[in-house]
This record gives C-alpha cells, structure tokens and sequence, in this order.
C-alpha cells in the first residue's frame, strides 16, 4: 500500500527518487513502476502490477467497442509506460509526461493506497487544500448516512 507525502527534486535528465516505502509496494514481475497521466486530474499516476491489473479488470469488464472501454484503453493503456529503478532507485520520467503536467523541479509523490501520484509541488499544495476542506464537507453527511443505513438494518435498536 502507498501511503504517506514525498518531496523530491528531478534532476536535470528527469529523475526522481522513489521513497522505498514505495518501492516495497510497488514490488513485483519487475523492479520498477508503471506511470501515466491520471484520469482523474492534471498529474502522473503511478503503482505496481496490482494497479495495473485493477485497471486492466476494470478495462476488460467493458464490451469490446464500448466507448468508456476504448477511453480507458487509450487514456491508462496507451499512455502507460513501464519505468525500471535505476541502481539508486531513481525513476526517469519520460519528458512528455513531464512536459504535460508542469513538473519541472520539486514534486510531491502522493501515496493512495494501491496508487500513488507525481504532483509538481505547487499544484500539489492547492490540490491537498481543496481535498481538505472537501473531506471536512463531507465526512460528516456521510457518517450521518452510515448511521442511518445501521439504524434502519437494525430496526431502531
């Protein structure tokens, strides 16, 4: 599992070190990490072979020529590019996936669980604050919504 917040700092030929935190969960077929942009924002998304086979399930429940399925199939498969740890356990990252998401110098690697994310430090800091207050928001309807399924599972008691 990925977890925790890392700053890093490329270095000039696109290189980063991943946390060996990281490097553990993400251990494998191959000594190395799978990256492509995210789908869900404007950041690399990065994990082991279990996140590649939890997209791949995902893919392959779709009928062949749906549209989600060849958006998926185009968007996490073909921009998909598999990164092997050099001997100090750097990762280079390819420059148009640099290029697209700004990252540049600092960078935050964001643990989410079976993921992570590549971050430019920066758009990191916004997006963390914007998580935050949304968490705050909603954390509580949700807790009241749980105790609601309970209390009418279990009759009132």
């Amino acid at each position: 599992m990925f977890h925790s917040t890392f700053e890093k700092q490329l270095d000039a030929k696109r290189r980063i070190q991943v946390p060996q935190e990281f490097r553990a969960a993400a251990a494998g077929p191959f000594d190395g990490v799978f990256c492509f942009p995210s789908i869900e924002h404007d950041c690399i998304e990065g994990g082991g072979q279990a996140l590649f086979d939890t997209y791949l399930g995902v893919i392959e429940e779709l009928a062949f020529g749906d549209p989600l399925r060849s958006a998926l199939e185009t968007s996490v498969l073909g921009g998909m590019t598999r990164l092997a740890y050099d001997t100090a356990g750097r990762i280079t990252l390819p420059d148009s996936l640099c290029q697209a998401h700004g990252l540049t110098d600092w960078v935050a690697l964001v643990g989410m669980g079976e993921r992570f994310q590549i971050w430019p430090r920066q758009a990191w800091i916004a997006h963390r604050a914007a998580q935050l207050e949304l968490a705050r928001a909603g954390l509580p309807a949700l807790r009241a919504q749980q105790r609601a399924q309970k209390h009418a599972v279990t009759g009132g008691e």
